[in-house]
């Protein structure tokens, strides 16, 4: 199965921004919701923001609310996540997937290798 692709992660200093790219080939997003999972060591993984098809409806974790904003560019098949006023707890690897509401899309399993996100304080 195609999986997505994840870059942009890195290392920034706490209060610091980046903007993470998902890249789909194949429409596996196609007619879906957009979503962004991350998962850091020692948990499982969580819901961060999603985002509707037609990209006017988006959901947000409280933990990330005001800080990050979800948008998707159907035509090119990808997604974005930018990350303003980072904070040392949103070290994590971060995914993106296929989703309904903030959850995954029931029977996804085609997981990419996820992008690094290190938030030294």
């Amino acid at each position: 199965q195609v999986q997505p692709v994840e870059s942009g992660g890195g290392l920034v200093q706490a209060g610091g921004s980046l903007r993470l790219s998902c890249a789909a080939s194949e429409g596996i997003f196609s007619n879906y919701a957009m979503g962004w999972f991350r998962q850091a060591p020692g948990k499982e993984r969580e819901f961060v923001a999603a985002i509707s098809w037609s990209g006017g409806r988006s959901y947000y974790a409280d933990s990330v609310k005001g800080r990050f904003t979800i948008s998707r560019d159907n035509a090119k098949n990808t997604g974005y996540l930018q990350m303003n006023s980072l904070k040392s707890e949103d070290t994590a690897i971060y995914y993106c997937a296929p989703a309904t509401g903030t959850f995954v899309l029931r029977g996804f399993a085609s997981w990419g290798q996820g992008t690094q996100v290190t938030v030294s304080s």
